[in-house]
């Protein structure tokens, strides 16, 4: 019988769509089988093994630490059975896991850091002798260690010559944050460290390196012991009995802080023990015993190669906890027998989710801790801020020594030499020249000796204290105010029976009319620098205030004075560094800082850029550099002068002499290359007057270049009525008169109603025309 037609249809459809869909379907279960056997291969093959269950994290060895063998996969032992036949209660207990009460601790040991194979035969040592001094007493006793150093080891050629450094002129990141970079050489070079430190009651250059090295040592960017690359290090320190009788009581309190600090940041690399003399009594015994110490154990340092194992304040570095214990041998030896807690005692440990449904677990009965942010009151009392300068300090003894009167703890007074000088007739300084200030009616003062930067021109032959932040006690602005008017008119009376005084002046100079606070330090560091301020306008005194460009949040808050200054000692973050050498770190991004606050207050009072150029270090190829920062504060002015040489051994360390001080024909060239350089970023900037005798130029804006005419000088009367009204005003509110020709560029700047007298040179005698030979004068 014959099929029907309708089915064969039917089978004839089905098999041309199987045809239609095969390929499709034959290609996706190759896609399925791929990906099926892809994640097979994926799975570790330990999870489809019988393999025995994971070691504790402190016996299983790591996969990367075995060795690698030839075949792909590890060949078994023969006698060793398979863990999966073993039977259960065979297999070690260690394998159950069972989980502890309490947060998980991870413990572990501290990584030994293998030094670099040194030829200790041929390796070299180079002594830094480091010492901190104000009066020049400890620096003699570095030149005398260093020649007794030399002569006791000349015979070994593997000894350099000591190299002696002042600590107030050298960068702690030099030499404090790791060894000095040693220079290229075939023979290995090591640095031996010796410290020479006086202490004192006051703040000084010391008390920054101590900053320093805590700072260091606590910095986690930091090596907990970056110095320990070091040969050694030893300290001796000087102090006197007569005030402090004991180490409990600070006898060399600074030297043996500077010993414990050089332990942990030289992985305890003492070499010889910290030397201690009294300068009153057995200075010179005890130094001698203590070079004589060092030069032996430096000798045994050369012939071992390093301090070894023998000897004591030798070892390994060891963290955190380790580390305070092993220094509390050292700290016995001050602080006296105490009652030490164990630090390594274990405590037990609270589970977080337990605290609120239980007391804290303690072994004593510590009583909890206070919130000392809400809480109203305290039983700790708060320690007083000590004085800045004692009466009894090495600090108040040098200033006063160089003429300065101390008013209360932190002040001072002093009169200028140009005062002197405008007494006798003899010609005023450049503010006469240039603002009209006569230099008999000008006091120079300072509310705040301490200063932020270590300058390598400083007057004040580093004597004054230094900090980053104010620590002191604060005397009130009526005080020093009232006392530094007093003083400065005993001091002018003083000068009465000097021959050639003039009585008029002399007259005149008992009613002062204007403060430079620009003597020493930093005078907006004072924390009522405003007070003062108003003080001074009170009784119509005009205020011009120096600033060393570090304290920008001081200096946006300053009040309304006659004119601010801005020190710009140099044009790049380098040179500035060198030249100013500041505490801050981050000196230049106050810097800059500093300067955008000068420009946004440009139109509301006068301000001035000083610039002192030192030969060698501000000088050369900084003019467009300088042209930068006087575009970003767009000053009223810009002060240029040569450094001022003060022969000091001060100075002589931080390599500054006579050759550093700039001719006056050398300050000119400089003055027309920046005006230069300015001019050609567009600024309207020119030449306005000089005065050659104090070897400075001034440079203004063309705010001031009133219908072709220079005016400079201020009108301070114009200035007080201003002032006295209330009312915001601009610095061309108190614009005065033309400045007088003799002032402007190219006259000289002498006032010709004075007398120019040279007291030796070529010139030597009275000088009618005040520019005479000025421009082949050195500063004098």
């Amino acid at each position: 019988m014959e099929p029907s037609p309708e089915p064969l249809s039917n089978r004839q459809g089905i098999v041309a769509s199987w045809h239609g869909i095969r390929y499709p379907l034959v290609l996706l279960g190759l896609i399925v089988f791929v990906v099926r056997l892809w994640r097979r291969s994926r799975i570790p093959s330990e999870q489809r093994s019988s393999s025995p269950l994971r070691q504790s994290p402190k016996t299983e060895s790591s996969p990367s630490s075995a060795p690698p063998t030839s075949a792909s996969t590890p060949v078994p032992d023969e006698n060793q059975a398979s863990s999966s036949s073993l039977p259960k209660s065979t297999l070690p207990k260690s394998r159950s896991f069972k989980p502890k009460v309490g947060p998980k601790r991870v413990t572990g040991g501290k990584v030994v850091k293998q030094q670099k194979d040194l030829d200790l035969t041929a390796t070299k040592f180079q002594p830094l002798i480091f010492f901190s001094s104000l009066t020049g007493t400890t620096e003699k006793y570095a030149s005398s260690f260093a020649r007794t150093f030399q002569l006791s080891l000349e015979d070994q050629d593997r000894i350099l010559q000591p190299l002696i450094y002042d600590i107030s002129y050298v960068d702690y990141d030099d030499y404090f944050v790791s060894p000095p970079q040693a220079p290229e050489s075939p023979q290995p070079l090591r640095y031996f460290y010796l410290f020479l430190l006086p202490t004192y009651n006051i703040d000084t250059v010391l008390n920054n390196l101590l900053e320093h090295f805590q700072e260091t040592h606590h910095d986690f960017r930091v090596d907990t012991a970056p110095l320990s690359g070091l040969a050694g290090y030893s300290v001796f320190g000087f102090g006197d009995r007569e005030g402090w009788q004991t180490e409990q009581e600070g006898f060399c309190s600074q030297a043996l802080e500077v010993d414990r600090w050089m332990a942990r940041l030289t992985s305890r690399k003492r070499a010889f023990p910290v030397g201690m003399g009294d300068v009153k009594s057995d200075v010179q015994e005890r130094f001698m015993e203590w070079t004589e110490g060092v030069c032996s154990v430096v000798l045994e340092i050369v012939r071992r190669g390093d301090l070894g194992d023998g000897v004591p304040g030798s070892g390994n570095a060891l963290e955190s906890d380790e580390e305070l214990d092993s220094m509390d041998e050292a700290f016995e030896a001050t602080d006296g027998p105490k009652h030490r807690p164990n630090r390594r005692r274990k405590r037990q440990v609270d589970d977080l989710e337990d605290i609120k449904s239980r007391p804290l677990s303690s072994s004593n009965d510590t009583p909890l801790p206070i919130d000392f942010t809400t809480s109203k009151t305290t039983n700790a009392a708060s320690p007083e801020p000590k004085e800045m300068v004692s009466t009894s300090s090495p600090t108040y003894a040098a200033l006063t020594k160089q003429g300065y009167t101390i008013i209360g703890s932190h002040s001072g007074v002093k009169i200028c030499r140009w005062t002197k000088s405008a007494l006798r007739g003899r010609g005023s300084c450049y503010k006469y020249s240039f603002y009209g200030i006569k230099s008999h009616l000008c006091m120079e003062t300072t509310p705040s000796l301490s200063c932020s930067n270590k300058c390598v021109f400083c007057w004040r032959h580093g004597t004054n204290p230094v900090g980053t932040s104010w620590r002191w006690k604060v005397d009130p602005p009526d005080m020093i105010f009232e006392g530094a008017k007093e003083a400065h008119v005993k001091k002018i009376k003083m000068m009465r029976g000097v021959p050639g005084v003039r009585a008029e002046r002399f007259q005149e100079a008992m009613r002062i009319r204007h403060c430079a606070l620009s003597l020493v330090g930093e005078p907006i560091f004072y924390p009522h620098i405003n007070e003062f301020l108003r003080l001074l306008h009170a009784e119509r005194i005009s205020s011009f205030l120096v600033c060393n460009a570090q304290h920008p949040e001081q200096l946006a808050a300053l009040g309304k004075v006659t004119q601010l200054y801005v020190s710009i000692d140099a044009s790049n973050k380098e040179s500035l560094r060198k030249v100013d050498r500041p505490l801050h770190r981050d000196f230049w991004e106050r810097f800059l800082q500093c300067l955008d606050i000068i420009r946004a207050k440009r139109f509301e009072m006068r301000t001035v850029f000083r610039l002192t150029l030192v030969k060698g270090f501000n000088v050369e190829d900084e003019a467009e550099g300088y042209a930068e920062l006087v575009a970003r504060g767009l000053p009223c002015f810009v002060e240029v002068k040569g450094v001022t040489y003060c022969g000091t051994s001060s100075s002589a360390g931080a390599g500054l002499t006579m050759q550093n001080v700039p001719f006056y024909g050398e300050v000119v060239a400089f003055v027309e290359a920046l005006n230069a350089a300015v001019g050609r970023k567009g600024l309207e900037y020119g030449i306005a007057a000089e005065h050659a005798h104090s070897c400075c130029i001034l440079i203004a804006s063309k705010r001031f270049l009133i219908a072709g005419k220079w005016h400079t000088l201020i009108d301070y009367d114009r200035f007080f009525a201003c002032l006295e009204s209330g009312e915001e005003f601009a610095p061309e509110k108190y614009v005065g008169p033309p400045t007088p020709e003799w002032a402007t560029f190219g006259h000289g700047g002498f006032n010709p109603a004075d007398e120019r007298v040279h007291k030796k040179g070529r010139h030597k005698g009275l000088i009618e025309n005040g520019s005479a030979g000025a421009e082949d004068d050195k500063v004098q």
